[in-house]
């Protein structure tokens, strides 16, 4: 039988497999994350008829005679590069801008996919459509002394923080809209505004001290009216009392630590290392609403004496009633940050990414994921940005990077090359008839 046979016949079974792969990446012109495959050939080996000869006697050298026998698929490889980031309006929607894998798990194993398209399950986990779970880190509830040390039992705490820990396995990230809630004890009360210099003094006639009501919170939410009193103590400095009512209702007088002392000027001086270090405490026993003890540091720093009316007012204040989680974000960094409804703000938990030394060399696993090979390389995981690993893009997604132009100049040289591969065995057909008519 003729050689040029089954030499053709390889090349229509490989322009075939092209064919395939050409058309899957059609087909997948839309799918979020894909990442578009190119096929490679070789050359089969070649039947030598003939070595080559050196040149000797003074004849020149002879090259080897050699006829190849077919072709067949070198390898498949996939694209890693970077899809178009297209906008979406929903806030679970993340893309990856630069290097990098998301990491989901079917709760068995990690795979790995660049599709954020991921959505908010029942129990408020972030998934892929197909259940696999957004892993990274949750944040955690940790209780700490005055001191901010962590402290096992909570009796002995006096705050509670939310910290991530990169350095523990990696956890699904929860986003309980609606059902957390959170409160803050107030820790800070800042002061602005002015204190006439022309009031009159206590002890003086016509002495007139300022009242001015404001609140603050203990660490259950609970909201405590608060009584500030301003008068006028000496030229140029000022004392302040305080009161607040407890949980039966009572007026409850809070001592303060110090005067207040102002330049001729009008600005507050003070013989403190810090001229904002003026506080209070109250224990759990007075605020009588079985919340933590509370230690507020009143800020008069922005408070001035000029001669113009008093207009002392509470700028802000650093304490939250309860409030339940209302929204959240996803941040270039990964993190999750969740805002409740009393306006509070805080960490949620951390997305992690995966990079690996060879893409390339991981393997498709369907439903837009990846796994690891020997050739690969194992995971590195860790966070966005760090060590080539891309940043995050909220209420995006990225596209595929499927280009049809490409494709489809792919898809008409390989239907050529199938068809010169058809025409040869036709051909060789026809040369194998002229052969049998040859005895006739």
């Amino acid at each position: 039988m003729l050689r040029s046979l089954s030499t053709a016949i390889s090349g229509l079974r490989n322009h075939q497999t092209k064919l395939d792969v050409v058309g899957n990446n059609i087909s997948n012109v839309n799918t979020v994350g894909y990442k578009y495959e190119t096929v490679h050939f070789q050359d089969i080996f070649s039947q030598t008829l003939k070595d080559a000869n050196a040149p000797e006697n003074g004849r020149g050298g002879t090259n080897p005679l050699q006829v190849g026998v077919g072709m067949a698929l070198s390898s498949t490889s996939t694209s890693h590069t970077q899809g178009a980031i297209t906008s979406t309006s929903r806030e679970t929607d993340v893309a990856i801008e630069g290097n990098g894998f998301f990491v989901v798990s079917d709760g068995i194993q990690n795979y790995y996919t660049r599709d954020g398209s991921f959505i908010r399950g029942n129990t408020g986990e972030l998934a892929t459509a197909n259940g696999f779970k957004l892993m990274g880190w949750a944040a955690e509830k940790i209780f700490v002394d005055e001191n901010g040390v962590p402290v096992d039992d909570p009796q002995d705490a006096v705050d509670e923080v939310y910290e991530i820990d990169t350095t523990k396995p990696l956890s699904s990230i929860l986003i309980p809209l609606g059902e957390e809630t959170l409160a803050k004890a107030t820790e800070n009360i800042v002061f602005a505004g002015n204190l006439n210099s022309e009031s009159v003094a206590e002890g003086e006639d016509g002495f007139d001290p300022y009242d001015y009501m404001t609140y603050f919170y203990d660490s259950l939410g609970n909201r405590h009216d608060m009584t500030v009193e301003f008068k006028k103590t000496a030229e140029n400095e000022w004392g302040y009392a305080l009161s607040f009512t407890d949980a039966d209702g009572n007026i409850v007088e809070i001592e303060g630590d110090d005067s207040l002392l102002f330049t001729e000027g009008g600005t507050l001086i003070s013989d403190l290392a810090n001229p904002s270090d003026y506080s209070f405490t109250i224990d759990a026993e007075t605020l009588g609403t079985g919340s933590r003890d509370i230690a507020v540091t009143l800020d008069f720093s922005a408070l001035n004496q000029y001669s113009s009316s008093t207009t002392a007012f509470v700028r802000d204040q650093d304490g939250f009633a309860a409030g339940e989680l209302s929204s959240f974000t996803i941040e270039a960094s990964g993190v999750v940050t969740g805002t409740y409804s009393n306006g509070m703000i805080r960490e949620l938990g951390q997305i992690a990414l995966a990079s690996f030394a060879n893409p390339e060399g991981m393997v498709k696993r369907g439903s837009n994921l990846f796994d690891f090979t020997g050739n690969s390389g194992d995971p590195r995981i860790g966070l966005p940005g760090e060590q080539g690993r891309g940043m995050l893009k909220s209420c995006a997604l990225e596209m595929s990077n499927v280009d049809l132009a490409f494709e489809f100049s792919e898809m008409i040289t390989t239907s050529r090359g199938y068809q010169a591969n058809a025409r040869v065995i036709s051909t060789s057909d026809e040369v194998l008839v002229e052969l049998i008519n040859v005895k006739r």
